[in-house]
């Protein structure tokens, strides 16, 4: 007869694309998500969550690939046979909410919503197939008074997590200019939908590619260092300069201040001479933050006299400079000026369903990346104004704006300045030191916990004392209670400070060490007053 063959043990690995993470990282974001949503609250904003699974069908057309439906994302087909999927983003689900609830919410509807998404797609260094987002969308209003508010509203919410002025940009642009620019080199038709594409996903990777890149992708074609051939746009010459005259905005419009500084504005030249020496890296980039609110306002003026020039002929085009002048007078009035909100028309976004305003807030401090370079960290949030995606449900215009925060990247980016990520504080533990008196040692901790303290008994086995002091090592624990049958019998407990006898086993001499104990014998009745007296230290 034969053996039966036992089922192979299952891989304890996470599946490809996917992590863990683990106490200070889960608390780390939990306070990120706390400070995110009390300014979107602060702002007006109720909170909403939707279900984690959307049919197919609601996220529709927004999908990386309509034609197979468990691509791009993580879907199945449920007991009827119809498709089902992760969310792939929390603005989809909205759309699908207001929907389906819109008789029973107020208009304008504003919420925020927070949680993991899911991708399908190739995984890569610092890219997984989950993660978080955080989003606030006004739903019901076409006024760009919403578009602005949202602006500012990004603006203090990097402020409040850590990120100071000076180290961020929260950068606007229309896709209405983009589309009078398309207009103006005759792409604006339905049979140049083709051609239309490819431009868009072309300057929207203006960063990565370079301008050279841009105009290769507008003309035949691009060859990337691997070999791989990308077919472009294949526009006329006259098309692909009035495309690239957008595409050089920035470099054009520094190049203009600088020659007008000091004659009409009675602007600081070095402002514009030191954008003027790195065109190369995209938008306008100040000297440092002494500069006041006009030449601030100078250089969004600049911007919005450029791009009307751009689109002159365009009805839709001058509409998109119109909602910007707004936009920036909305801003400057509440004080939020170019050193933080900034007008610039590099900014395209991807995503099909944006028709007006588009922003994206950039992080401008440099980091190393893995081999050692010099890199802006990049952007950590982005949106806009999406006016026809809940149409798909009713058949009516519903106009919507809003903003998604990468929640992991802007994590990364606080690690990056050391504003997070130090050890964090493990609870304190009381040791067993007689298993059969548990009883006590449960009393103790119940005091510590009552008063606000950290606190855990050990519950492995006791019989190793030294065990237990590593146990508490490894928790990061910064006290260890300790009561005897001799202290109990006297009346006091003892309490070791371990991280000052962390510090002193590596730094300190036989003679400091002996002048400055770690450890204490206080009374019972003091244990409580004691430990938060020690954890006061190092607070």
């Amino acid at each position: 007869m034969a053996k039966v063959k036992k089922a192979p043990r299952p891989k304890a690995q996470t599946p490809k694309g996917f992590r863990d993470y683990f106490g200070s990282e889960v608390s780390e974001r939990a306070e990120m998500l706390r400070a995110i949503a009390g300014v979107y609250h602060r702002y007006g904003f109720e909170a909403l969550e939707s279900s984690a699974v959307e049919t197919v069908e609601a996220l529709g057309k927004f999908l990386p690939d309509v034609d197979r439906p468990n691509e791009g994302v993580f879907a199945w087909q449920d007991e009827d046979e119809g498709w089902v999927a992760l969310r792939y983003d929390l603005t989809a689900p909205l759309a699908r909410v207001y929907a389906q609830h819109r008789n029973d919410l107020p208009t304008p509807y504003r919420r925020y919503a927070m949680g993991p998404v899911w991708r399908n797609e190739k995984p890569g260094p610092g890219r997984f197939r989950q993660f978080y987002q955080c989003d606030a969308d006004t739903v019901g209003t076409g006024s760009v008074a919403a578009d602005a508010e949202i602006c500012a509203m990004l603006a203090d919410t990097l402020e409040v997590v850590g990120i100071p002025r000076g180290d961020y940009l929260v950068r606007v642009n229309n896709r209405k200019v983009l589309n009078g620019i398309l207009e103006a080199a005759g792409l604006d038709g339905q049979d140049k939908a083709h051609e239309r594409g490819i431009v868009l996903r072309a300057i929207d990777k203006l960063d990565r590619l370079g301008k050279d890149g841009v105009a290769a992708l507008l003309g035949k074609g691009r060859q990337d260092n691997s070999g791989d051939f990308t077919s472009g746009a294949n526009l006329s010459a006259d098309q692909a300069e009035i495309i690239m005259r957008f595409v050089n905005a920035s470099e054009n419009i520094t190049q203009k201040l600088n020659e007008i500084a000091g004659e009409s504005f009675g602007l600081s030249i070095k402002v514009f001479e030191d954008a003027a020496q790195k065109p190369s890296e995209g938008s306008f980039e100040p000297a440092g933050n002494s500069l006041d609110a006009l030449e601030y306002e100078v250089w969004n003026g600049a911007v919005l006299d450029y791009l009307s020039e751009l689109v002159e002929d365009s009805k839709v085009g001058q509409e998109g400079v119109d909602e910007l002048r707004q936009i920036e007078n909305l801003l400057a009035a509440q004080g939020y000026f170019a050193d933080r909100i900034r007008l610039d028309p590099s900014v395209v976004r991807g995503l099909g369903y944006y028709t007006g305003p588009v922003f994206e807030a950039e992080l401008t401090f440099e980091i190393l990346d893995e081999k050692g370079r010099k890199r802006q960290f990049g952007s950590v949030a982005g949106g806009g104004r999406y006016d026809d995606l809940v149409k798909r449900f009713t058949g009516q215009a519903v106009p919507a704006t809003g903003v998604s925060i990468g929640v992991d990247r802007l994590l990364a980016a606080l690690r990056e300045k050391g504003r997070i990520g130090g050890s964090v504080q493990g609870p304190v533990v009381v040791t067993v030191m007689d298993r059969d008196r548990m009883a006590d040692y449960q009393t103790m901790v119940a005091e510590l916990r009552n008063a606000g303290i950290r606190a855990e008994v050990y519950l492995g086995n006791p019989k190793n004392f030294g065990n237990q002091l590593k146990y508490a090592d490894k928790r990061n624990s910064p006290v260890a209670v300790i009561e005897g049958g001799d202290e109990k019998a006297n009346g006091v407990v003892q309490i070791k400070d371990l991280i000052l006898g962390a510090k002193l086993a590596q730094e300190a001499t036989l003679e400091e060490w002996k002048e400055r104990p770690s450890q204490y014998e206080v009374p019972r009745g003091e244990l409580v007053a004691k430990v938060k007296e020690i954890l006061s230290q190092w607070a």
